[in-house]
């Protein structure tokens, strides 16, 4: 079975943030992920993780929440670069290998090249920087019903974003809950894309709960991954329905 790695922004949000590393790790998680870690000093938050001894797998650059994400807008090059820095020093002081770069809402009216222009830019730059630091940066196309306008909807539209940019850390970020509700195939998908991929994601559909209690067989497609011979993470980027401890029986269901 994958590793799992709790989403500390959406799950154990009973306890303050710097609390919930160890509620993770109290309840069977060797590894955590978060959306954002930037409200604490770099300092704080590599405390609360070394006392608890998880790692964490991945977060974000930093972000407007009205744009999400600034790597694919034109004119937002300057922030971009800022966020890239501002995250590599978090991944340095928290010993995280990856980060993820939002692409941004670009809206109707920018011209669709320099968008995609910027896109590949700004990730050649991120990828470049990232680098001797033994970082990934990772790409996670997005669903149109949660974030309506985002850039990137489609791993194959990300595929070949890599592929243009031809960076070895410049990695896909692949959710399975965004793959099944854009184009489902996920299991073809996931065997496809599978040297691209530097981390997953899985929720259930299409209400973005615990996995296993959606539409979709997680099970399934978590122990595929094993066939694959994948070996990174798994975070849990869902919402518990009626909090996070009564709800992690999920996971018995992957045995």
């Amino acid at each position: 079975m994958p590793k799992l790695a709790a989403n500390i922004s959406m799950m154990f949000t009973e306890w303050d943030f710097l609390d919930r590393f160890k509620a993770a790790a109290d309840n069977g998680f060797p590894g955590v992920e978060t959306l954002s870690p930037y409200e604490y000093p770099a300092e704080a938050v590599a405390r609360a993780r070394e006392a608890a001894g998880v790692e964490v797998a991945l977060f974000n650059l930093p972000f407007i929440a009205e744009e999400r994400g600034f790597a694919a807008l034109p004119w937002r090059k300057a922030e971009f670069r800022d966020a890239l820095a501002k995250a590599l020093d978090y991944a340095e002081a928290l010993q995280c290998r990856r980060v993820h770069a939002m692409a941004g809402i670009p809206g109707d009216e920018v011209d669709e090249e320099a968008v995609a222009d910027t896109f590949a830019e700004n990730l050649a730059y991120a990828a470049a920087q990232a680098a001797p630091r033994g970082v990934d940066i990772c790409i996670e196309p997005i669903n149109t019903r949660d974030i309506p306008g985002y850039y990137l909807n489609y791993i194959e539209d990300a595929a070949a974003i890599i592929a243009r940019v031809g960076a070895p850390n410049l990695k896909l970020q692949f959710d399975i809950y965004h793959r099944q509700i854009m184009s489902g195939d996920v299991m073809m998908s996931l065997a496809a894309h599978l040297p691209l991929v530097g981390h997953v994601q899985v929720a259930s559909v299409p209400d973005r709960h615990e996995p296993t209690t959606g539409e979709l067989d997680d099970a399934r497609v978590l122990h595929y991954l094993d066939e694959l011979g994948y070996t990174g993470w798994v975070g849990c980027e869902y919402r518990p329905k009626a909090g996070t401890v009564a709800g992690l029986e999920w996971r018995k269901r992957l045995v």
